[in-house]
Parts: C-alpha cells; structure tokens; sequence
C-alpha cells in the first residue's frame, strides 16, 4: 500500500475501504495518481462532531454584532482580553481541524465532503430538490401528505399552519420542526463522517424512489433530528454556516485556495496539501491539463469609460487596450491532448465556469459519435500542438440567419447537433478568447497580448464551429462609444475591455477584464407605476414572508369591451431587489389579509392571465390578490425584454423598487397600451441619446464613498453662507409677520417646525422666525423627535445640524422657504379681489434646491430639482427683486436661438439661427409637446384615434433592392406623390410588382400615422442624421450584399461622428405589424438578416 506512512488501524482501514473502493478508480489507481495521499490512523470523527463543534459555533459567531474594531478589543494590563468575530470564526475553524489532525489523522477530505459540499465535484449530483425530499420524508415518517405536518412538509415555502412552524422558508429547518416530533433517537447518532460519506455515494447513484427510501430510511433511524437537518443541508449543497471556502482552505493550507483555483478538485487540496509546512512549489499551482480550473471573471463596470481605461494601467510607450464582444453563450474551457488510446489520436474535455463537465455534449474524440463539435475539429489545430487548454464561450448560431441566438438555446442546438450533425439550423459555436496551456508549457503567467499570439500560432478557425473571437484595438475612451452603439444596434450582449499586459488571474474577478453591459447603463429609464397581484414566499431570513412580488398591466378599453373584468392584468415582472424591511412592512400593512392561496387548478384568471395558459402557468405566484385591495408600486429597471414567461411578452430586466405610491388606486397603475405607449417613446428618445452610465448611480457612489472634508459643527463657514445668499420674493411682507398675516394667517396651518438656528441671509434672529410661523398658524417644538413630521429649519451648520445631516433621514429646511411661502401667500392674495384670503390654506412652495434646502434626502433633491427650470427660474414662485431676475438671465444664452425653415437638397429641413428673431410659432414642437405629456388624455384613451400618432418621431428610409428606380422619390411632395413606387400594370413580372405595391403601401402607413419618410438612394442614407429606421422590402432583405451595404453605409455614418443615433434595420413586416397592433412593436423580432 503506496504512502501508508502511518500505523493506521484496521477499523481505519476497512472504512477507507468503503469510502473509496466503490468510485470511478480502484484503490491502486489512487495510490498511483496520489502516491503521497495521507492515511487515516483512526475512524473518522461523528457526523454528530461536525455541527457541534463547528456548524452551530460558527453561526453563533455570526449573530454577533460587528461594530468597529476599538470598541470590541478591550485592552488591559495583560493584552486583549476579547476577539473579533473574524478570529472567533478563524479559532472555531482551526480547533476542528486540529482536532481532526491529532485524533482521525491527515486526510480531511471525508470531512471537508460535508463541510463544503458544493466544492466536492468528485461525487454526482443527488438529483433530489426540496420537494422529492419532502415526499421521501413524508413516507418514511408514515404522515398524511394532508396533515398539518405533511403540509408543511411539502408546502416548506409557505407559512406553516401553526404558530410553532417557525421554519417557513428553510426546508431544512422544517425538516427538523417535523422529525423532532417523532424521532428514534433524542440525543446524537452514532453514525460516523465515513458513513454517512459512504451512504451519500450510493444515494448519488440511485435515481429512483425505491432505491433513495431505504438510505434515508437508515439515516432517521441513525441520526436525530438536528443531524437530520444538517445532512439534508449537505445533500441541498445549502450549508451557510458563517465560514466561507476561502477560510477553511487558508487555515488548512496556505496554498490550498491556489490549488483549488488551477484544479478544482477539493481531493487534490486535502491530499496533495496535508502538511502545511510543505509549500508548493512554482509549478504545483499550475493549471494542468484536463484538471478543471477556476476561470478569471471580468470586473463590473465603473462609472465612467474613462475610469475604465485608466484601470487599464496604460503607459505613455504603450496605451493599448483591446475592446472585445462580450458574448451571450456559456463559458467553458476546452482541453485537448494527444492519446493514442483514443480514436483520431487526440482526447478532449469541456469544463464550464462552474466545473460541470460537458465532454458527453461536445465530444471526447474526433471519431465521438455523440459529439456535438469535435467530430468536426479535425483540421483545427496545427501540426505540432500536441496538448492545449483553451478558454472560450460557446454560443448557439443560427446557420439560416447567419447570426447568434439567444443562450438559452445552448443545449438544444448541441442535443440536435448529436442527432444531426450535417443539419443546416442551430448549432453550438465555440468563441475562443485565450490559450492558457500550450506543448506541456502554462501560459498563464504570460501576457494577454503573448497569450494571443500563441492562440494565433496553434488554431485553424472552422467556420462556425470553432473560432478566434475578434477584438479591437483601442487607445482612448472615445473609441468605446461607437463600439457601444454598435452592441445596442445588434442587439449584442455587451464588450469587455481587456488590458493587453495583464497576466491571467485564476478565479479572481479584477481590472484587467472590465465587462460593459447594456443592461447596466441608462437604457429604459421610466418609473412605472405598477399594480401588484401575486406574491412569492421567501427563504431563509425571509422565510415565512413575502419576498418579491409579481406586478401586472392592466387590461385596456378593447378587452374590457370584450367582457374582461376592468381588474384583470396581464402578468408583467417579478420584482423584490431595492425593497426595504419599512417597504415590506408598509405593504403587508396595506394588504392585511387580502391575500388568497394560489390554486392551480382553479386559477383566478378573472383577474389575473399569466404566460402559458391555464395548463402550464408560467411563474405562478404563491398567492394573490385582486387589484382593488392591492398596492400600487413605482420601479425602474435596466430595460425591457423579450420574454415567453410573462403573460405581455415582454418583462423589466433587472427591476428595482423605487417607492410605494400611496397617492394612486389600481384605477391610476400603469395600462398595457400606456406601458407600450412609454416603451415606444422611451425607444426613440434612447436612439439618440448618448449611451453613458446611468448618471444616478455615479452620484450615489460618490455619496457614499468619497471623503468629505473634515468641519467643524458651530463654526460658519463664511464662504458657503456667502455663497448662498439669498435674495427673498418679498422681503418687506416677509420681514413683519403681523402685516403679512393680516392677509395669509393660516399659510404654515398643521405644520410643525423646530427652529434651530438664525437666518443667515437675510439677517432673521431665531425669535423672529419662531414669530413668524407662530403668526400664520405653524406649531413650535424643541426637538425634532417632539412630534411627527417635524419640519427643522437651519442655516448654519451647528451640531444638532450636523447630528440631522449625518442620519440623513430627513431633509433640513433653509429659512429662506419660510420667507418665500410668506412672500408668495401675500402676493398670491394681493390678486385676488378686493385682497380677500382664499377660502383653504395658501399653496405652500416646492423646495428649491440650494436656495431651500440646507440638507436634502434623496427623495427631496430630486423634487426640488423638477421644482425649477433649466435656467433655475422657479415654476411655482414669482421672481421677487430685480436682482434674482439678473442672476437668472445671466445663466441664459447670451442670444436667442429660433427654428426657422429652409429649403434645402429638394425638401425642408429645420435648423438654429443664432441670434435670429424668435420664431411665431414652431407645430412641429407643439405637437411633440402634445404627444409627449397629454397624449393620452387628448385622445380621450381612444386607441383607435391614436392611430395617427403612431409613427410620430420615426424617420424612415426605405429600400427594396431597385434604388436606381426610386432616384424620383421626393417625399417632401406628400399629398400627391407616390415616392417613385407607382405600380405599373404592364409590368410582367407579378411578384416584383406585389413587393414594390407592398414597400409602397407601407411608406403611406408611415406619413398617415406621424411619420416622415426619408429620400432614397444610399447618399441620402448616409448624411440624413434624422433617420431611425431602415425599412428593407423583400428583394433587399433576401439580397445578404444589399443588406451588407446598408450596414456598411451605416458603419461608416457612425465613424464620422455627425451621427449619434443608431437606426434599426427592419423588415417591411414591422411596418405592418405596428399599424395591426397599433403600437410600435419591438424592431428585434424585425430584424432584417
């Protein structure tokens, strides 16, 4: 027996037996790849060991308070007498390991199995969910599936139907509520870690219920009810015990998470690494070959493209970076080597990101008949590559549109490729990015850019199978913008920006890789105001509780004549990211008991239609409500999405709750036609907008993060109180109270103020304010906990100030509002007849920005900015002094711009004259105005009458592969004509003339309803900027050259910069369906290809 170095027991022995002599190698194939592996002198410890000398530790020190450092350590005469939570968990970690060491011995992988089974790739997965094991228990304890306990059970999401089911959410935890009432054993088992290591194998193995019974039938007979509970965890893979992989692997070795990085083999971490005075040595953490490893990850993306590059760490000899397309598909590494043994001479294996094999879907030989890829590899390497590692990501193409689909047909299109492999539809396409191993040499500690040369040097690219993946060169961060423009207009996933000098970095997400999504930046940036109708129960801390929501559209005008309830909605989104405790708590105080058990056999489609149908169901909620005794909820979200698991067919991505909106009933929530109305207007403001990072989550960041200049709470800052002078609407009605209130008495009514320091500017003592309020009805109070909804007032930053701003949950008010709400309530009553007060309270202002606010909360910085116009002019405040309209007029242009018309080319065109008169008036910007803010009201919510807005804003160029015959289409001559596309009735070829009649047809639809079309002929394409679509006829979109010279005029629009809009290339189908649906449909289901 190869390493044996210890006097190991018989006991030890024969369970060493049993826990390795039954896998995929015999025990001298262990001995022979492992001659070094540690040997047990004892059996293993209890399983019972594992949680009560680590499991429940563990969480106990995660409960505890973490807090700064100082108030924690307790220094004395003789040191340190407490620890932090971080070296409680270090010390818990390292007692079991010791313990492990001197009383079963030096191979820990046993134990580490349990401890970190999610790690563990050498066992299978148990195929078993929640719910299997549910019924296995129900069984095992002979409970009715109808019993409260059964229900519970198997319902483990749900609340349970006593007070005492405090589990809800953790299945495990209800396992434990269950089998205590019942158990064979009160106290621990007596079962060890190598048998339950042993059990845990065969139940690996066993897919059937017959064959899972009897195992778990032994462990409820050997184990009681809290060993039963972490082993159901362990089997789940669900362990959260308070101690990450990072800590134990660095407590149990230095270089054990090195290890694991390059290997991914929880066996080679315990067996290779067992005495931690044996460091390995340089090429011991080396990726090896068909050993998995730990892929580098790209880092988030940061506010700005700029920071972007700078972490590039450019240099003045070389300020390369390389911009790459970050595709939609799944990572995975490829590992080939010359065998012999193996038909075709080379074998390989496929990993992905997280370690599952994929050698049985892409193949282990070029002669693999189940192959969905290397069968077709044989000329893909150059002579002399006898072994390589590649890293890639394998994407699905469609071969009839010659471009990428959507991951998640992976799988299928591979399955097919098996049956099929000379199909002409999907298949699996790999995209290789780097070359990580090459001729027994690792590259990893090589350069990007050397990497890539040796990529270069050892692959031939198969058509559409097996590819280089192309990158750009770029050096500053203007060259990221069209790139980015680009991903949007194909419809692409994102870039990755890469640094061309950077080393590969195993299982580290970090600068040298930054990926920039679209679905992180500014791209659909309505609020929608959403009705919520079904709920879904949560887990773990939030079990027993509603932790997301699925929110609705309601039905529009159309269904409802057709007999639908006004209450029904069309399932929309789930959402539950950005929720706070407060904002679930606020809804569960509206809802109360509203809430109704979903019933998938009598679902309440009266009121709420999901995805699927009544059969399938997609994304059912646990519970629902009817819209009326619902909430409506304000969310934002990424972008929207195509989707077959929503009743709309389109979903949010990543949606974020913004705000309860108590001001709205169902009645007032978002419609279908409202929500299309919206993404229609929100699409074409987006073409043309810039892409940039969404500007709210830079200030958020720099909020949070950036170092605040140290100041002293009491002293004046006499530059910010200078700065902030301000000059008052009126300050003679302001300055005495007993005059202005004569006229507005009752202006602060029901309001309660804390008056806390003087007036600045202008010069107001405490008293006078506090006589101020008092004399137009406000209530005084000393404290801002005094009362609720205390409004505090302040102008300088003392340190009952300073305690408000640093709580920040409250906005603190300047007194410059006090005087302008006095100001405006007398001029407001000054206008009226005879001066007479008006019968309800004066209108109290908005908050001003800097002119109102002292200190503002989000919510209130916000307000204050719509408060305003772009030139700081207040929209519910008059311009009181001379001296506040100068400092208005001096942040305005120095000389009007005015639209004026001219001819130009053969057709209008609008531009801006400076210093030109101001135009009489502008239609066009009337009507965009109407659109925009009163669109639906004007139409009365007549969907019908929209009709004639429906393509307001499109400019559309039209092609059908004939533009020398379209040369007279001269569309500034609306009312007569016909855009060149007259059908000749002697025209012999029929379907050439029902293409022209039809490309013709939809160029009318477009002017009827709002539109504009753009002159033909490429020259016009390429330098009229207004153009947001490309409508293509049938002869274009089935001429692959026609379509490519579209794009190519296209490509070169964008890089003159003259253009920052990105026209979608779409079918005349789209034109057509718009005008049946009646709203702009998604261009992408259009694309023309």
């Amino acid at each position: 027996m190869a390493g044996r170095f210890v006097a190991q027991s018989q006991e030890a022995f024969d369970e060493e037996q049993r826990m390795y002599g039954h896998g995929a190698m015999t025990e001298e194939e262990l001995d022979e790849k492992y001659p070094n592996r540690p040997h047990n002198h004892s059996t293993t410890l209890p399983f019972h060991s594992l949680f009560l000398d680590l499991f429940n530790p563990l969480n106990e020190n995660k409960k505890k308070p973490t807090g700064p450092v100082a108030s924690r350590r307790k220094q004395g005469p003789h040191g340190q007498s407490h620890m932090t939570p971080n070296e409680i968990r270090r010390n818990i970690v390292d007692r079991f390991i010791s313990k492990w060491r001197q009383q079963v011995g030096n191979d820990i992988y046993p134990a580490f199995r349990l401890i970190i089974p999610e790690k563990d790739r050498d066992r299978a997965m148990y195929g078993l969910k929640e719910k299997a094991i549910g019924k296995l228990l129900v069984r095992i304890l002979r409970i009715d599936k109808d019993s409260e306990d059964g229900f519970n059970l198997l319902n483990w999401r749900l609340p349970g139907q006593n007070p005492g089911a405090a589990m809800a959410g953790d299945f495990a935890g209800r396992c434990f509520d269950v089998i205590s009432k019942r158990p064979i054993l009160t106290k621990p088992g007596n079962m060890t870690i190598g048998e339950v290591n042993e059990r845990l194998d065969t139940l690996s193995a066993s897919s059937k219920d017959e064959d899972q019974l009897p195992i778990f039938q032994e462990f409820y007979q050997r184990m009681n009810a809290e060993e039963m509970m972490w082993l159901i965890r362990v089997i789940l893979r669900q362990m959260k015990v308070g101690a990450t992989e990072r800590t134990i692997f660095d407590i149990w070795h230095p270089d054990a998470e090195s290890l694991f990085n390059v290997s991914s083999s929880l066996r080679r971490v315990c067996w290779e690494l067992h005495d931690p005075s044996i460091r390995l040595d340089g090429g011991g953490a080396a990726i090896t070959l068909m050993q998995c490893f730990q892929p580098q990850l790209a880092a988030f993306q940061m506010y700005s493209l700029e920071k972007m590059v700078q972490r590039m760490k450019p240099t003045e000899e070389d300020d390369e970076f390389w911009v790459e397309e970050k595709l939609d598909g799944e990572r995975m590494q490829l590992h080939m080597v010359e065998d012999e043994s193996v038909p075709g001479g080379k074998r390989f294996r496929f990993w992905s990101r997280k370690a599952k094999e994929y050698t049985y879907l892409y193949g282990n030989g070029f002669e693999d008949d189940n192959s969905a890829l290397t069968r077709h590899l044989k000329d893909a390497f150059h002579d002399g590559v006898r072994n390589i590692i590649l890293d890639g990501e394998m994407i699905t193409w469609d071969m009839e549109q010659d471009a990428t689909v959507p991951f998640g047909t992976l799988k299928t299109a591979a399955l097919s490729e098996q049956k099929n492999p000379f199909s002409t539809g999907r298949r699996p396409l790999y995209k290789i990015f780097d070359c990580l191993y090459l001729n027994d040499e690792p590259l990893t500690q090589y350069t990007l850019r050397d990497r890539r040369k040796a990529l270069a040097a050892s692959i031939h690219s198969i058509h559409r199978r097996f590819e280089i993946h192309s990158y750009s060169s770029a050096h500053t961060p203007s060259e990221i913008e069209p790139l980015l423009r680009k991903v949007v207009a194909e419809a692409s996933e994102g870039l990755v920006i890469k640094n061309p000098r950077s080393s590969y970095r195993l299982n580290q997400r970090n600068d040298d890789w930054i990926k920039v999504k679209p679905e992180y930046m500014t791209e659909f940036g309505e609020e929608l105001d959403c009705v919520i109708i079904g709920g879904y129960w949560g887990s773990g801390n939030r079990g027993g509780k509603l932790s997301s929501f699925m929110c609705g559209l309601r039905v529009d005008q159309a269904q409802i004549e057709q007999g639908a309830n006004p209450m029904k909605c069309f399932s929309f989104f789930k959402v539950g990211g950005g929720m706070t405790a407060n904002d679930y708590a606020a809804i569960r105080h509206a809802t109360g008991d509203k809430w109704q058990t979903w019933d998938a056999a009598r679902p309440p489609t009266e009121f709420i239609e999901l995805a699927g149908g009544e059969e399938r169901q997609f994304e059912k909620p646990d519970v629902w409500i009817k819209p009326c005794d619902s909430v409506v909820v304000s969310v934002k979200a990424a972008s929207v999405g195509t989707t077959e698991q929503f009743r709309m067919g389109l979903t949010l991505r990543f949606p974020r709750f913004k705000k309860l909106r108590d001001d709205k009933t169902w009645k007032e929530a978002l419609s279908i036609q409202d929500f299309m109305t919206l993404k229609a207007n929100a699409e074409r403001e987006h073409a043309a907008k810039e892409f940039k990072i969404d500007e709210a989550r830079r200030v958020k960041r720099q909020r949070t993060s950036k170092k605040r200049p140290m100041t002293i709470a009491g002293v004046d800052d006499d530059a910010a109180s200078t700065s902030n002078t301000t000059t008052l609407s009126d300050p003679k009605a302001a300055g005495h109270p007993s005059t202005a209130a004569a006229a507005v008495p009752n202006v602060f009514a029901g309001l309660t103020f804390y008056i806390m320091t003087e007036s600045v500017s202008p010069k107001k003592s405490k008293a006078e304010l506090e006589a101020l309020v008092k004399a137009h009805g406000g209530a005084l109070v000393h404290s801002p906990a005094a009362a609720a909804h205390v409004l505090c007032i302040a102008d300088r930053r003392l340190v009952p100030v300073a305690s408000l701003v640093k709580k920040n949950d409250r906005s603190v008010i300047r007194p410059a509002w006090l005087l302008d709400c006095v100001a405006q309530a007398t001029s407001d009553a000054a206008t009226r007849p005879g001066g007479a007060p008006a019968a309800d309270a004066p209108f109290l202002l908005p908050y001003e920005g800097n002119r109102h606010l002292f200190h503002a909360t989000d919510e209130d910085a916000v307000r204050a900015e719509e408060s305003v116009d772009e030139w700081g002019d207040a929209f519910a405040r008059d311009v009181g002094s001379v001296e506040e309209l100068k400092a208005i007029m001096d942040g305005m242009p120095d000389r009007a711009e005015a639209v004026v018309k001219e001819e130009e080319g053969g057709r209008e065109r609008k531009r801006r004259i400076r210093g030109a008169p101001a135009a009489a008036f502008d239609v066009d910007a009337f009507l965009e105005q109407a659109e925009d803010e009163h669109r639906v009201r004007l139409l009365g919510g007549d969907v019908a009458a929209a009709r004639g807005w429906l393509f307001r804003g499109c400019r559309v160029w039209f092609d059908d592969g004939h533009e020398d015959e379209d040369e007279h289409d001269h569309d500034h001559d609306q009312d007569h004509d016909t855009g060149g596309d007259e059908v000749d009735g002697k025209d012999a070829n029929d379907e050439q003339a029902a293409r022209r009649m039809r490309l013709y047809l939809a160029k009318q639809l477009v002017r009827f309803a709002g539109g504009s079309v753009a002159e033909s002929g490429a020259l016009q394409l390429a330098s009229d900027f207004d153009v947001t679509h490309v409508v293509v006829g049938a002869a274009s979109a089935n001429n692959k050259d026609r379509l490519g010279e579209i794009r190519r005029t296209l490509a070169d629009r964008m890089e003159s910069g003259n253009s920052s809009r990105v026209p979608r290339v779409v079918g005349v189908e789209w034109v057509e369906e718009s005008w049946k649906e009646r709203t702009l449909v998604d261009e992408e289901m259009f694309v023309a290809r």
